[in-house]
């Protein structure tokens, strides 16, 4: 690996797609070992968990608190216009969320038909989206019984884990 050593670093993005790789692909230990820098990434055996043990190595400010905080004046803009509808509405609904990181496409091909659409019915297991990670696609199911009521992603935009995608009424 003497030529693998002279590479950078990896990032922030790159060790979180690492591991939701490994998560989704069931192998139980990877690790990478560049000059100075160091990444084990263990998953116990029938879990879904991962374990991250990294080495010292040079910190790079990750972008997510940059996004996080630009949404957060909007979001509280909002919400003195309508104080209690607002939150009400919305609480009634389920979210469906991003499992991993990557691009969002609603249908399986260009000029194929998408999943779903607003106002269809979902149940666990139904594909809802296709989320591309480091060029694998990966078909997301719902995990909910509902009818969709909107789509929260446009097609071919990149998302981040745990982000909102579709807002399903469970009545």
């Amino acid at each position: 690996m003497s030529a693998n050593q002279e590479q950078a670093p990896m990032n922030l993005n790159q060790i979180q797609d690492l591991i939701k790789f490994v998560a989704k692909s069931g192998v139980s230990e990877v690790e990478i070992e560049q000059k100075d820098f160091k990444i084990t990434i263990k998953t116990p055996a029938g879990k879904k968990e991962v374990q991250v043990i990294a080495a010292p190595a040079p910190v790079y400010a990750p972008p997510p608190p940059v996004v996080a905080a630009a949404p957060a004046p909007a979001a509280a803009a909002p919400a003195p216009a309508a104080p209690a509808a607002a939150p009400a509405a919305e609480s009634k609904y389920v979210t469906i969320k991003a499992p991993m990181i990557g691009t969002f496409y609603r249908a399986a091909g260009p000029g194929k038909p998408v999943f779903v659409n607003v106002g269809d019915e979902v149940k666990p297991g139904k594909p809802i989206c296709i989320i591309e990670a480091m060029k694998l696609f990966n078909e997301i199911e719902s995990d909910v019984t509902g009818k969709i009521v909107k789509v929260l992603v446009d097609d071919a935009k990149p998302v981040e884990y745990d982000q909102p995608l579709f807002l399903v009424d469970p009545a």
